[in-house]
């Protein structure tokens, strides 16, 4: 639910090459479920909604055409913040399914703990239990 009681109100929107192996790296590795999947007739993703928590990301497969795909061909990778409750555990979900970490579980300054890890798009993902107030 969003701030107000409602649906999130900002999804991060990513396109992969293998769609379908983002989902796959995204639910095993990462813990997220998926919402909803829908395909082209050629097996592309056409769009996917994974869930986190309170939060989701939108997926898609590139090269499909349509002004996103377009204005997203040469995108970079991008990094997401997700908060989760055991930094730990989450972490050893995803050692255990063989995900990029860049950095293990730290203890931050300002508090958080993190770890940080890069899908096999290059998307770098950052997991913890970083959760600030936001005034309505």
């Amino acid at each position: 639910m969003g701030m107000d009681g409602r649906r999130p109100s900002i999804y991060p929107t990513l396109l992969y090459v293998d769609a379908k192996a983002a989902i796959r790296q995204l639910t095993d590795a990462f813990g997220f479920t998926e919402l909803s999947v829908y395909e082209g007739e050629d097996g592309s993703v056409l769009h996917a909604e994974l869930v986190q928590g309170n939060g989701a990301v939108m997926l898609g497969s590139k090269g499909r055409g349509g002004v996103f795909d377009e204005a997203m061909k040469n995108a970079g990778p991008c990094g997401v913040y997700i908060v989760v409750d055991d930094v730990d555990a989450h972490h050893q979900r995803a050692v255990e399914h063989g995900a990029d970490i860049l950095m293990p579980p730290t203890d931050q300054e300002h508090g958080s703990r993190d770890y940080m890890a890069r899908d096999a798009e290059g998307n770098v993902w950052s997991f913890g239990t970083y959760a600030p107030e936001i005034a309505l």
